[in-house]
């Protein structure tokens, strides 16, 4: 197969991609906590993390690509309180909406989305041998907290060593746990949905959650993934306190790469409720599309920031109606020759694939669409078409956009637009523009023009 280069948080650098299981590739992917609607910022990750899985899929891997719903949260217990409704009634309305979100801006579903709710009893078992082990403790008041001394290299992922957090103070003190550093495992607590474990009435910690059900979902692999992402933001402590847990519990560092993508900004500064600068999906898509969208998403490279303006909304805009443009402009020129446009295939995609295998460089693979667009529509304008080579380019460009995710559909004419297009043609040719610009109209009207 093919080489993939990808920037692996683990270790800082860029490194030649290697499977666990040949020609297969496990992908966790850290959801959304289901309480309100998502912003922008929680749909990068959607389609950045969509296009590695496209890209693996399309260099002939199987992927098994999950990625989770947290539908047990502090969030939910008060934002269901606020409403007056049941948390169970708050998570499954946000997940239909988050999952009609993911359809509209060109994501694959995930194989199999986990959520807490469902992986309880594993999880109180795995926080369990954690206590048995000595890398965790029950504390007065109920709660279980994980040891941080009691693994080596801690803070290995993200650099926030425990040298480096005592000497910053980026930790909340607590007299109830035996050091600053140790996090939480199982929360005690009186209200909101809870489960009875030997230690209290509860709920688990967060990092805990995608521990256990990446090691029940890959049980076969001992629980240890190819890749894991996620937003930067998780880096610390979320993905940092992952890998604190699994070396204590399955003695691996739960995956092998793990992906970061980077911020999306608004107006160049950084998104925030404070700033009142936030965004929702729902909004952004129903104004200008989610293919729009991803485009302006894809256009940055994947692990830099993302600046939202309306101007490059906008220039998304205008670009993926260019898209919708060559393509129609070459479907009708096949179609009236009678050529299968759904079974053209594209080749000599080389350049389009080593951009995406270059740690996803999806700004310079939309360049070589862009290109290869340029190359079609000069074919068009030329008197006698060379089909052959329409027929290819064409090819590469459905090629490259089932690997970017962006969706088009297919012009169909039939056999009424094939007649209107001879008449218009032959009305063009004896010079008889009212009847051609009548016919025209009509195209139009049908969009086929």
């Amino acid at each position: 197969m093919r080489e993939v280069r990808l920037f692996n948080s683990l270790g800082g650098k860029l490194e030649t991609f290697e499977p666990i299981q040949e020609g297969k590739v496990s992908f966790y992917v850290c959801g959304p906590t289901v309480y309100n609607d998502p912003h922008i910022g929680n749909f990068r990750p959607v389609i950045v993390f969509d296009a590695w899985r496209r890209l693996f899929m399309a260099l002939g891997y199987k992927v098994t690509f999950v990625s989770n719903y947290t539908d047990v949260d502090d969030k939910i217990i008060n934002r269901a309180k606020e409403l007056g409704i049941k948390e169970s009634q708050l998570t499954e309305d946000v997940i239909h909406k988050f999952a009609s979100l993911v359809d509209e801006v060109g994501a694959l579903q995930p194989d199999i989305t986990p959520r807490p709710t469902v992986y309880m009893d594993q999880m109180i078992s795995y926080i369990g041998d954690l206590v048995d082990s000595g890398a965790a403790y029950e504390a007065k008041n109920g709660d279980v907290y994980f040891k941080v001394d009691s693994v080596e290299d801690y803070g290995e992922l993200s650099g926030n060593t425990p040298e480096s957090l005592n000497a910053g103070a980026r930790i909340e003190v607590n007299d109830i746990k035996k050091s600053p550093l140790d996090f939480a495992l199982w929360k005690h607590t009186d209200e909101g949905i809870k489960w009875q474990t030997p230690w209290s009435e509860g709920r688990p910690g967060w990092h805990t959650e995608c521990c256990v059900m990446i090691a029940s979902i890959f049980k076969d692999q001992g629980g240890f993934i190819d890749i894991h992402g996620g937003g930067f933001d998780l880096k610390f402590p979320h993905h940092e306190n992952e890998i604190a847990q699994s070396k204590a519990h399955n003695h691996n560092k739960l995956a092998r790469y793990w992906l970061h993508n980077g911020f999306i900004n608004i107006d160049n500064e950084k998104m925030s409720k404070s700033l009142g600068n936030v965004i929702l999906a729902k909004d952004v898509v129903a104004k200008y599309g989610g293919m729009p969208f991803r485009l302006m998403v894809l256009n940055t490279h994947y692990r830099a920031p993302l600046t939202f303006t309306e101007d490059t909304i906008g220039e998304a805009e205008k670009n993926y109606a260019k898209i919708l443009q060559t393509l129609k402009s070459v479907e009708i020129k096949l179609e009236l020759r009678d050529i299968d446009v759904t079974a053209v295939k594209g080749d000599e995609e080389k350049e389009f694939f080593d951009a995406m295998c270059d740690d996803l460089n999806t700004p310079n693979a939309i360049s070589v669409l862009y290109a290869e667009m340029k190359a079609a529509n000069q074919l068009l304008r030329t008197r006698e078409i060379d089909v052959a080579a329409l027929s290819l380019s064409y090819g590469r460009i459905r090629d490259y956009l089932k690997v970017l995710g962006i969706k088009a559909p297919y012009l169909e004419l039939g056999e009424e637009g094939k007649r209107l297009y001879r008449d218009y043609d032959e009305a063009k040719a004896s010079k008889n523009f009212a009847k051609s610009d009548e016919i025209r109209a009509k195209l139009m009207q049908k969009g086929w023009f």
